[in-house]
């Protein structure tokens, strides 16, 4: 394997220069690796687009290097403050055709971006200060890409985000019909989704009624795709991009909310640890605005609740449905992995139910300032 990941390296850089391949990151969608250059700080992040994902691997490129033109040429005009440092991930071209991509024998696409030093990702928020520089970042990535037209945008994961679509898909997989042991494995979340049905379209419907705007987003800002500076503890990036696309800000940011206030993390083998944190949301709800407020409606805020409740109820769907599939989708380490990941995301969608007035509150403070 590893003389194949080389091989696969050295049509981005001299073969002689790698020193060493590593894996990197948890990602459960794409294969990520390390590799390290001989040279003194010098080494960049090699991956592997999954295809059953992204079955549009070169439109997920063109969306990338749009992006990163688009945000490189629009960062001077955000004036920053001078100790804010802000990096855009750069796609390396290979040596022979200097196309951001190559394709291995057996037609995956690989692809290679500069590593940024310095650097430091976490899979949980550590701390209020942090949680804040999580808003932040997210709030830099959305108002560099706020003015780029979608029409310019390909839509690589159609359906993404449509929780509609994903209850469709639940259902077609109720009509195929279950075994007994999967009505008893999951008859908890059945019920929950049957509880919960009616709050499904609630964006979509805000979308189709021209209520909510259709603009450029990430499509998956949890907090482990934020990096910091080593040093400082400040965001310096936001990373994985292959998810770009045209959609709602909702869903950026209840996907955010969802990763960084869930303290007992999406594996929680304790449901009753499972909370959305207060503390956490105000914090990355106030860095959010800080940064974004300037391109954000009466609407948007509206909308706000709305998302941070529907983003785990729809990963808690989508978890539960694949794991009636037999876990096709997403990366699991054994066969009910899955389905115990869909109970976090309702016990935190219970939570946030719980706490519906304090953030409401939180929400209309922050909207009275704007």
């Amino acid at each position: 394997m590893e003389s194949h990941l080389r091989d696969i390296a050295s049509q981005f850089c001299p073969s002689n220069a790698i020193a060493s391949l590593s894996p990197l990151g948890n990602g459960r969608i794409n294969d990520t690796y390390l590799v390290r250059l001989t040279a003194p700080d010098s080494s960049f992040v090699l991956q592997r687009i999954n295809a059953t994902v992204f079955p549009q691997p070169e439109a997920v490129m063109r969306n990338l290097a749009l992006f990163a033109q688009h945000a490189t040429e629009q960062l001077p005009q955000l004036a920053l403050p001078s100790d804010r440092r802000w990096e855009i991930p750069v796609v390396l071209s290979a040596v022979n055709d200097e196309q951001p991509f190559v394709y291995d024998s057996t037609g995956d696409l690989w692809r290679a971006i500069g590593f940024i030093d310095n650097s430091i990702s976490v899979d949980s928020i550590q701390t209020v200060a942090q949680a804040e520089e999580v808003g932040i970042a997210l709030g830099i990535f959305h108002t560099l890409v706020s003015d780029l037209p979608c029409a310019r945008l390909t839509d690589t994961l159609p359906g993404f985000h449509i929780t509609p679509r994903y209850l469709q898909q639940y259902d077609e997989r109720l009509a195929a019909g279950l075994s007994p042991q999967h009505r008893e494995n999951c008859a908890d979340c059945m019920q929950f989704v049957e509880e919960h049905r009616e709050v499904m379209g609630v964006l979509e419907k805000a979308k189709a009624a021209g209520i909510l705007t259709v603009r450029p987003i990430h499509g998956d800002p949890k907090v482990n795709n934020i990096l910091f500076d080593r040093h400082s503890q400040r965001a310096i990036s936001i990373i994985d991009l292959d998810t770009v696309k045209p959609g709602l800000i909702q869903y950026d940011i209840g996907d955010c909310m969802r990763s960084g206030c869930n303290l007992a993390g999406s594996n929680a083998t304790d449901l009753e640890s499972v909370r959305f944190d207060l503390q956490n949301f105000q914090a990355i709800l106030q860095g959010y605005c800080s940064v974004a407020r300037s391109f954000l409606s009466e609407r948007d805020y509206d909308y706000l609740y709305a998302a941070i409740h529907l983003i785990p109820l729809e990963l808690g769907l989508r978890y539960l449905t694949d794991y009636l599939n037999g876990n096709i989708y997403f990366k699991v380490s054994y066969p009910e992995q899955a389905l115990e990941r869909a109970r976090v995301q309702f016990a935190l969608t219970s939570s946030i139910e719980q706490q519906r007035d304090e953030i409401l509150i939180k929400i209309e403070h922050q909207q009275s300032h704007a």
